[in-house]
């Protein structure tokens, strides 16, 4: 989708169009922009920029704060229309699935007329743009979709893979940020066809196991299957607060809150995990993570809000405030997992 939070607000709300727009943040600076409209991204604002970088930027902006229900709900939406052509879908987030279409349910044969009738059934439907990229696995196929956004269509065949990926920057490779892209410049690899130069051993010793990667993708090799089901691997919830706490009182009364949003997600899912995980970040945006781990899986509340506060009191708080702080368990183990998707199949299943 494009824009996907901040194009329902504009769809919704007529005096938004046109118009720099960010979905949440706040005009005090407090806050993280969560999406911007293309009319703020010319300015420069994206997702994940601070609200005081975004109204440096971009003086005008607009902040709205997000109505995930809505979101979730155009998700539904669109999700039911993607079923329509194929039952191989693979989300990604709200606003962004992998499908494969090798077996389309209309038997339409052609992945380019599917991706225009999608693109037009969400048009008619929920006047949203998309933008679809299609291709022979799922590298390809996400470079492209994120070409001529908004609004756009891009087919890269088998026959131009290879070349298209030769003369892909750096920095459109996954696990490629910032330092991994200046480090790749500083060694005179600026695209995809130089990273093919290095034999696979030599991307490996400079950059460890993703090396594995990059050596198979830069020739066009993306085995990895459309998965309709996606194991959970963490489960938790966060919030930026309008001020930066000062004191543990306060910072306990947040933890109250995320620890029962988290609990409440837990048994929404019948999910125990064994490891806790108190995330805080700091008002100069300095972040820090601190865990414990059980022997025995956990889902009670008290325990969560227990080992969360006992985290926090280890932390060195002194002349610092806090502007986040987040919740999560993980580690679940394979005996959670299979035996939830045993309930849910209606299977009985045993283990030793």
């Amino acid at each position: 989708m494009d824009a996907f939070y901040a194009s329902v607000e504009q769809r919704d709300f007529p005096e938004y169009r046109g118009k720099p727009l960010a979905v949440g943040g706040s005009p005090t600076g407090r806050g993280v922009v969560a999406t911007a409209s293309y009319e703020a991204r010319k300015f420069g604002v994206r997702s994940a920029m601070s609200s005081r970088k975004a109204i440096q930027l971009c003086p005008g902006i607009i902040f709205v704060r997000p109505r995930f229900e809505v979101y979730k709900a155009v998700s539904t939406h669109i999700r039911e229309i993607f079923s329509r052509y194929t039952d191989l879908i693979e989300p990604l987030s709200l606003d962004e699935a992998f499908l494969d279409v090798t077996e389309d349910k209309l038997g339409i044969g052609s992945a380019l007329d599917i991706a225009e009738q999608i693109k037009t059934a969400i048009k008619t439907e929920l006047n949203l743009t998309a933008s679809a990229g299609i291709s022979v696995n799922k590298f390809v196929a996400k470079i492209a979709s994120d070409i001529n956004k908004p609004d756009g269509l891009t087919f890269i065949g088998p026959s131009k893979v290879e070349a298209f990926i030769n003369a892909l920057p750096v920095e459109k490779f996954f696990g490629v940020g910032k330092v991994t892209a200046d480090k790749m410049k500083r060694m005179q690899l600026f695209t995809g066809g130089d990273l093919k130069k290095l034999p696979e051993n030599e991307l490996v010793r400079h950059f460890g196991k993703t090396g594995h990667f990059f050596y198979k993708i830069v020739r066009g090799i993306d085995n990895r299957e459309v998965q309709t089901e996606r194991e959970t691997k963490s489960l938790g919830a966060e919030d930026t607060f309008m001020y930066d706490l000062s004191t543990i009182d306060e910072m306990h009364k947040e933890l109250d809150k995320i620890g029962v949003t988290v609990f409440n997600r837990l048994r929404k899912k019948q999910l125990k995990g064994r490891t806790i995980t108190l995330k805080i970040k700091y008002s100069d945006f300095t972040q820090i993570t601190r865990n414990h781990s059980f022997g025995s899986p956990v889902d009670d509340l008290d325990i969560i809000l227990e080992t969360a506060k006992d985290l926090l009191a280890k932390v060195d708080l002194e002349e610092k405030s806090v502007r986040l702080l987040g919740i999560s368990l993980s580690n679940f183990g394979e005996l959670e997992i299979r035996s939830r998707r045993a309930k849910d199949s209606g299977q009985l299943e045993l283990f030793g």
